[in-house]
C-alpha cells in the first residue's frame, strides 16, 4: 500500500529543473498582475507535528492551523507568489494528504506546488530536503512551513548567486528580543550557529529562509531523522556558509504566541 502510495504521488509531481533563463512574464496573483522573472523554487518544509499547538495539531496540520480564520499556509504562499516565486516543493510528512488535498496544484495562488512526503519513517528537515532533490533541481531557497516572513527573496537569491559559496544562511540582528539570539555573524559570513547553548556575542538569529546547492545534501542519508543544523555546522566548519542580513522581523506560528503576534500584525497591515 505504501509504494502504490508513494507511486501515485510521483505522477502528480513536477521537477523543477534550477535556474534556468526564462523571459520576464506577468501573471495573475491574487486578482492582481504580478510581474515574474525567474525565481529560484523553494521548499517549504511542512511534516512536522506541531506538538506545541495541541490538541487542535491532532487534527489539523500545522500549516493549516486557521490565523485570523484562514489557513496559516494561505498568508505564506500568497506572501510568496507576491514576491515573484512560482515553483514550490512542499515537504510534507505529518497529514500530509489533508494540506495536498486543500491546496491542490496551487494555480489559485498564481504557483507550481508539487509535493515530497517523508514517507512511514521519520528522516528530519535535512532528509527531507535530501528527498526532494530530484524535485527541486541544482539550487533552491528553503524556508519552513510555520513562518510569515516579509524579506525580498529575491534579493535573498541574488546574495546567494554571488556569494560564491554553495549555502546561504538568512540572519536578522535580534540582539535576544525575540527569541535568544543564536548566530555569530561577521563579514558577510556565518561564523557560528548554536541553538542550544549560543554564546553572548551572539546577536543575531536565523531568519528562516536559506539557500543552498544540491551538493549539499547528497549525502544525507534517508534512513534516519537527521536536522538542518547538522548540514549548518558542517558548512560553517568548512567555511561554506554566507550570510546575509534582513532588516525586518519575522513571524512564526509554532506557538500560540507566535499565532497571536501573527494575527496582530495582520490586522494592522490588512492588505497583508
Amino acid at each position: 500500500a505504501i509504494a502504490a502510495h508513494a507511486m501515485m504521488k510521483s505522477t502528480r509531481t513536477r521537477v523543477f529543473n534550477g535556474p534556468e533563463i526564462r523571459s520576464p512574464r506577468w501573471k495573475t496573483c491574487l486578482g492582481q498582475n504580478v510581474r515574474h522573472e525567474h525565481m529560484l523554487p523553494i521548499a517549504i518544509i511542512a511534516g512536522g507535528l506541531g506538538t506545541r499547538l495541541a490538541p487542535i495539531t491532532e487534527t489539523v496540520p500545522k500549516a493549516l492551523v486557521p490565523v485570523n480564520g484562514r489557513p496559516f499556509i494561505d498568508y505564506q504562499l500568497e506572501r510568496l507568489c507576491s514576491s515573484g516565486v512560482t515553483d514550490i516543493v512542499l515537504c510534507v510528512g505529518y497529514l500530509g494528504e489533508m494540506i495536498e488535498a486543500y491546496l491542490g496544484d496551487g494555480a489559485r495562488f498564481g504557483c507550481t506546488i508539487a509535493y515530497s512526503y517523508d514517507g512511514p519513517q521519520r528522516i528530519g528537515t535535512a532528509g527531507a530536503i535530501a528527498k526532494a532533490l530530484p524535485q527541486l533541481g541544482s539550487r533552491f531557497l528553503i524556508t519552513y512551513g510555520d513562518s510569515y516572513l516579509t524579506c525580498d527573496y529575491r534579493s535573498i537569491a541574488a546574495a546567494f548567486e554571488h556569494s560564491g559559496r554553495p549555502a546561504l544562511m538568512t540572519v536578522f540582528r535580534n540582539d535576544g528580543a525575540l527569541a535568544p539570539s543564536n548566530v555569530l555573524f561577521r563579514d558577510g559570513r556565518i561564523v557560528a550557529y548554536e541553538k542550544a547553548q549560543p554564546s553572548a556575542d551572539m546577536h543575531y538569529i536565523d531568519y528562516g529562509v536559506s539557500a543552498f546547492e544540491d551538493t549539499v545534501f547528497k549525502d544525507i542519508p534517508l534512513d534516519r531523522p537527521t536536522d538542518l543544523g547538522v548540514v549548518f555546522a558542517r558548512l560553517i566548519a568548512e567555511e561554506a556558509l554566507a550570510g546575509y542580513e534582513v532588516p525586518t522581523r519575522f513571524y512564526e506560528v509554532g506557538t500560540p504566541e507566535g499565532i497571536a503576534e501573527m494575527e496582530a500584525y495582520l490586522r494592522s497591515r490588512p492588505l497583508a
